[in-house]
């Protein structure tokens, strides 16, 4: 990239979007996605965005912090010539933003990428390596009723859906959840289930729920994070004694995490949500995954197809991810974007994408 290239303007703001119906998982129910956008123009004119779609449960990072960092860093970007590598002002936002800006980093590196890439001429998936352009994505049932569940699940294979993804823990107990699960199975029997606890299950529950699932028959593909994040020697055991894949999620938001996981053998499969620590930390956390033999799934919060399509575009050009979820565009009420990935069932494709994420506001 040429020295003569600038950051022309940096903005962001909020970008609240309603969601159809409450997404719910073990720690609560949210109604409203409130995330940001990010708008970074290069001084040629070119214009890239980015999302940050906070969750406090990961760092503390809320919406308002997010655009605090934003628009602090507003104040130290434009005007900046861009380096040839954009590992280094991602490196420098991280250390002025500090370890709780996860998604606001990866708002400014999603724009400043797809601006590179649109003015290169690039696809972000071929940016990230080429290895692919298509991903399976599985569909969420959010926390409820055993008849709600039954009812999310009719929907999804409706869809042509073939992965259902089930939001389990919380107040309402194990035997509950036994009940939504043998609803969903009746009405699904041949789907993959993956058991997202969002670090909301104990160790007692998780023992229970693992009993009762054998009792039914029921062999789930996926148990994502069902213990608190940081309770490794937990998860080691649950690996051990249900004998299923266990994946990491909320404990894993740095590389570093990510060493120790492996070190405690807590996981088979790591969870990437490029909102935890932006994507450069992903980058890293990829690679010490692969290092290992681990497993790799693409996920994300409440997001938009823009976040969305970046994370496909991720994992896609890499290649090599065992699990994808990235269906929270499905769950909005809006789409306040034009472009992005296509859906035909569960079937995901950014092969049409010609430069950046393809993703601007409508």
């Amino acid at each position: 990239m040429p020295n003569s290239l600038r950051i022309g303007r940096f903005e962001s703001s909020a970008l609240d979007i309603a969601l159809l119906t409450p997404f719910g998982i073990s720690g609560g129910a949210q109604t409203v996605a409130a995330n940001v956008l990010v708008t970074l123009e290069l001084s040629d004119g070119t214009r890239g965005y980015g999302e940050a779609a906070p969750l406090p449960p990961y760092n503390g990072e809320t919406q308002a912090q997010a655009l605090a960092t934003l628009r602090d860093a507003q104040r130290w970007l434009e005007g900046r010539v861009l380096d040839s590598d954009w590992r280094v002002l991602a490196a420098e936002f991280r250390q002025r933003g500090g370890s709780s800006c996860g998604s606001a980093q990866c708002a400014f590196e999603s724009a400043l990428l797809d601006a590179w890439n649109r003015r290169a001429g690039v696809p972000l998936w071929r940016f990230f390596g080429g290895a692919g352009t298509d991903l399976e994505t599985d569909m969420t049932v959010t926390t409820g009723t055993p008849a709600e569940a039954a009812v999310a699940a009719r929907g999804i294979r409706v869809r042509g859906i073939r992965q259902i993804k089930v939001k389990v823990g919380g107040k309402a107990g194990p035997a509950h959840d036994l009940q939504r699960l043998a609803a969903i199975h009746e009405v699904a029997p041949e789907a993959p289930l993956i058991l997202d606890g969002n670090a909301g299950v104990s160790r007692a529950d998780a023992t229970l729920l693992v009993q009762g699932l054998k009792a039914r028959g029921i062999t789930p593909a996926l148990l994502e994070q069902w213990l608190a994040k940081s309770d490794l020697e937990g998860a080691a055991a649950l690996r051990r004694e249900s004998g299923w894949w266990v994946a990491a999620d909320e404990s894993v938001t740095t590389a570093d995490d990510a060493r120790r996981v492996i070190a405690a053998g807590a996981a088979d499969v790591i969870n990437i949500k490029l909102m935890k620590a932006g994507l450069f930390e992903a980058l890293e956390i990829v690679s010490v995954a692969r290092q290992a033999g681990l497993g790799l799934m693409i996920g994300g919060n409440v997001e938009s197809i823009l976040a969305m399509t970046v994370s496909a575009c991720f994992a896609a050009g890499l290649g090599g991810f065992c699990f994808a979820d990235l269906d929270t565009p499905l769950f909005l009420a809006e789409n306040p974007f034009h472009g992005g990935f296509t859906l035909t069932g569960g079937a995901i494709s950014v092969a049409h994408l010609t430069a950046g994420h393809g993703v601007v506001p409508a």
